[in-house]
């Protein structure tokens, strides 16, 4: 009867510590947690057609880039922008213009003149697009700081007027290498759209404006301002 007392007392200890262990303190939330800055930036506010080309192969059709002023009217203002007084040019739009010559599969491609970094470790990254309400769907094209290139899928442009196309950074996308702190990011490379066979005739037009993202900056603000650059 006293080992059976002992034993159950023993147990009693153990189950109470363990429990003891596993619960948290409310203050202490957070505190071991990975810490996050997120800002809405400004990637492009595409004014000029000057910084953008488009890739069409010459067989299937002709691509034209333009710039034209507008805007989609549901478009707000980035807040620290406002804030801290930034006012840059935001009138105008890119639209490309495609002449099919035939029917097939075919893809064209929007890219800016170089690539467009983009501060800190991204997590989504918006565009503005007047699709035309068809079938064609559209990509977003990144690279990382070691050249790696990824695909991401924005969806269908079978909406009229304008829409705001916004995407999730997958985590399969390697940001950060903790081996170079002055290597993080992505960079935007340009926007592929592939064509619906079925409406691959004729003329097709499509806009863009404003591309922003959400992006981490916690690792850029909390960076040693006497750190050496590894860039030789």
């Amino acid at each position: 009867m006293k080992k059976l007392i002992v034993t159950v007392f023993v147990l009693t200890v153990v189950f109470t510590g363990l429990y003891a262990q596993s619960e948290q303190n409310p203050e202490q939330t957070g505190v071991v947690t990975a810490q996050q800055k997120l800002k809405e930036i400004s990637v492009s506010k595409m004014e000029d057609a000057g910084f953008w080309y488009g890739v069409f192969p010459a067989d299937n059709g002709i691509m034209e880039i333009r710039s034209f002023p507008g805007g989609p009217l549901e478009k707000e203002a980035i807040p620290d922008e406002e804030a801290n007084g930034i006012a840059e040019p935001d009138e105008n739009v890119v639209g490309a213009k495609v002449s099919f010559y035939r029917r097939g599969v075919i893809d064209f491609t929007l890219k800016p003149i170089r690539p467009l970094p983009i501060e800190g470790i991204t997590k989504t990254i918006s565009v503005w697009v007047a699709g035309r309400n068809s079938n064609h769907r559209m990509e977003l094209l990144v690279t990382d700081h070691f050249g790696n290139d990824a695909v991401i899928p924005m969806g269908k442009l079978n909406f009229s007027g304008w829409k705001k196309l916004t995407v999730t950074i997958p985590p399969n996308i390697i940001q950060r290498n903790y081996h170079y702190a002055d290597r993080m990011g992505i960079s935007i490379v340009g926007f592929n759209i592939k064509c619906d066979i079925d409406e691959t005739y004729g003329r097709y037009y499509v806009y863009f404006d404003d591309i922003r993202a959400v992006t981490d900056l916690f690792a850029e603000e909390s960076r040693d301002t006497d750190d050496m650059m590894d860039a030789w």
